[in-house]
Parts: structure tokens; C-alpha cells; sequence
């Protein structure tokens, strides 16, 4: 774990000195040092200590790199199809997912399904018949809803356009490809 490096980067990044740190701690320069250079280990209250004056919190400083942040450039994204929709993967995060996805005129995610999991849509152009159980909803651009997707649903464009939904779906365990 390369903790020290990340509150280096942290101090810099917020134009602080050593010696700051050091007023603002209580701890001394070598040990600053030490803990900078990964050269020892820092007690769980000493973290938080440190977090507490640079303002970031203590999990921050304990997350591996590839628990960061992620970007996809709209250059990187992947794009797919599943019965003549056009699916544009935006990102995926553990068990969250967000696609964009586009319905031509009449098209559908076919049959109603279920898998695990939550989702929620935002209509970003268009008008869609979203079905789940006994609910029958006519879905407009602008307006958003979500729903417990281990009850069958069935999504529709039903206008004489194009419809793009937005589509981010979680779920706790291996997502099935929901397309």
C-alpha cells in the first residue's frame, strides 16, 4: 500500500510544506518524511490526523489505486447491439453500470425481463412505454423513474423518433449482460 506517496501528493496538490504539516500535526519533519517515503507505518490515529489537516478523508488514503477514480473517454467507450438497439457503455464501477442506450422508432429491449438488481432511466430524447409488473407508464424526455429489476420490466419506444435513455443499473453480484 503506497500510502505515503498518496499524502505527498495530496500535500502538494494543496501547495503545503512540510513544516506546515508538521505545525498542523503536531508531528515532526523526519517523521513526515518517514511516513512520505513509505518508510514507516503510520498508526490508524496518526491517518487520521493527517487526513484530518489535509481535508481528505481517512479511507481515501487507505484505498489501493485501482479503487480510484475512473475515467472513460468518450473515445474509449464500447458500443454493442442487442435487437436493433444501440447500447453506448458509458462506465461500469463494481457492480454499477451506466449505458446509454438508443431505441429506434418501434424498437424494444424484446420480452420482459428480470435479473438482480436496481436500475434507474432518464429519457434523454424520445417518448418509451416502460412496463413492469402491472405498472404500464408512457415516459417522456425528462423524465426519469427506476425500479427493482428482479421484477420483469419491458421498455418501448413508442414515438415516431428516436428515443435515448440513460440507463444505470447495479446490482451485488455479477451482472448478467442486461444487454
Amino acid at each position: 500500500m503506497d500510502i505515503g506517496s498518496k499524502i505527498r501528493a495530496i500535500r502538494n496538490r494543496k501547495k503545503i510544506t512540510i513544516a506546515q504539516m508538521c505545525e498542523g500535526t503536531g508531528l515532526s519533519k523526519g517523521f513526515i518524511s518517514n511516513v512520505e517515503n513509505n518508510n514507516t507505518s503510520p498508526s490508524i490515529s496518526t491517518l487520521q490526523l493527517i487526513s484530518n489537516f489535509l481535508g481528505v478523508p481517512l479511507p481515501y488514503l487507505l484505498l489501493e489505486k485501482k479503487q480510484h477514480m475512473k475515467v472513460v473517454r468518450k473515445s474509449e467507450r464500447t458500443y454493442s447491439t442487442f435487437n436493433n438497439l444501440k447500447i453506448e457503455h458509458l462506465t461500469s464501477k463494481g457492480g454499477l453500470r451506466m449505458m446509454l442506450v438508443e431505441f429506434p422508432p418501434g424498437a424494444s429491449m424484446g420480452e420482459a425481463n428480470a435479473h438482480e438488481g436496481e436500475e434507474c432511466h432518464l429519457v434523454l430524447e424520445g417518448k418509451i412505454l416502460a412496463e413492469q409488473g402491472e405498472d404500464s407508464l408512457i415516459i417522456e424526455e425528462g423524465d426519469s423513474f427506476s425500479w427493482n429489476a428482479s421484477v420483469p420490466h419491458f421498455v418501448k419506444n413508442i414515438g415516431d423518433g428516436k428515443a435515448v435513455v440513460l440507463i444505470s443499473s447495479y446490482s451485488d453480484t455479477e451482472l448478467n449482460d442486461i444487454f
